[in-house]
């Protein structure tokens, strides 16, 4: 068990005045099986008109508000307490093979199986095709108890391909993160989450955070942290289980859950319409810090 305290900031300066704005955000920690949000506040400023906590489609907490007070800058501050626990990945508690997850869902019949398959189908940043497929079967061994071969899916990726800050942008096709085998987490999971869904295998984006570390002897930046973001595949009758292809782990007690979907389109931490405003400038700084004494290891975000 662990306690991280988590701090996200997203500052917008506007070139001209802001009328008003409606906007939605995926900033907070999840509870769940391995982790509890005990603490979550948001500060918006100007201040909000209305506000209103609600979940969403894919279970996500979202927080939505409506900003009535013209304005030259919106500043959107969320912190957290969050507890987290050892995930069951590592116990490969299932023997079943992708090739056996395969044949089961090609004649579904249990809610849990049927709900899964929504995660097999295109969405906005992630088509399926016969190039991805290829990839993945590449990498993946299908024979093999599948939680164990996703493992091994994400430790080859992790050594083939190549962290990169500033590569690509969210735009950035996944055809040419393939070929260069260069870019950050969001490329890698939607690239992973492509592979997967393309071989028929069920696969969801997952954002949060986890905590990263200086060079030795270097103080740690603050607001140095980013969001994070890593997939999930399914595994008929046991459920769903966290894997990241940037760090080559299945996810541990560092990592802290806050939304899931079907790419980054459905857990943006911050999105919405505004009237006015022209050009802007965007500063986001996060904040992830162990409560007590971490066990330092280097990661990637």
């Amino acid at each position: 068990m662990a306690e991280y305290s988590v701090r996200h900031l997203t500052h917008y300066t506007y070139e001209k005045e802001v009328s008003h704005c409606l906007n939605l955000a995926h900033l907070c920690p999840t509870s769940n099986e391995r982790q509890i949000c005990r603490e979550f506040r948001i500060e918006i400023l100007p201040k909000p008109k209305y506000t209103e906590f609600r979940t969403d489609y894919f279970g996500n907490t979202v927080y939505s508000f409506a900003v009535e007070t013209p304005h030259n800058i919106l500043s959107v501050t969320a912190e957290a307490k969050v507890f987290t626990s050892e995930t069951e990945n590592k116990k490969g508690r299932t023997t079943i093979s992708a090739s056996e997850i395969l044949r089961k869902l090609k004649t579904v019949t249990e809610k849990e199986d049927l709900e899964a398959m929504e995660f097999v189908g295109d969405s906005s940043f992630v088509s399926r095709s016969v190039s991805y497929k290829n990839f993945l079967e590449k990498y993946l061994p299908m024979d093999r108890p599948y939680l164990e071969s996703v493992l091994e899916y994400v430790k080859r990726f992790r050594e083939d391909f190549k962290f990169k800050a500033g590569s690509t942008n969210i735009y950035t096709p996944l055809d040419e993160v393939l070929e260069k085998k260069e870019g950050v987490c969001q490329d890698f999971t939607h690239l992973s989450v492509a592979a997967f869904r393309s071989l028929g295998l069920p696969c969801k984006y997952v954002s949060g955070y986890i905590e990263t570390y200086p060079p030795p002897g270097k103080p740690k930046l603050r607001g140095s942290d980013a969001t994070h973001a890593w997939i999930s595949v399914y595994c008929p009758g046991e459920g769903w289980f966290d894997f990241d292809p940037t760090n080559g782990k299945a996810i541990t007690e560092e990592y802290i859950h806050t939304s899931v979907g079907r790419d980054f389109s459905d857990v943006s931490p911050l999105k919405g319409i505004l009237f006015g405003g022209g050009k802007h400038k965007l500063k986001v700084e996060v904040d992830v810090s162990q409560l007590g004494d971490p066990n330092a290891i280097g990661n990637h975000i």
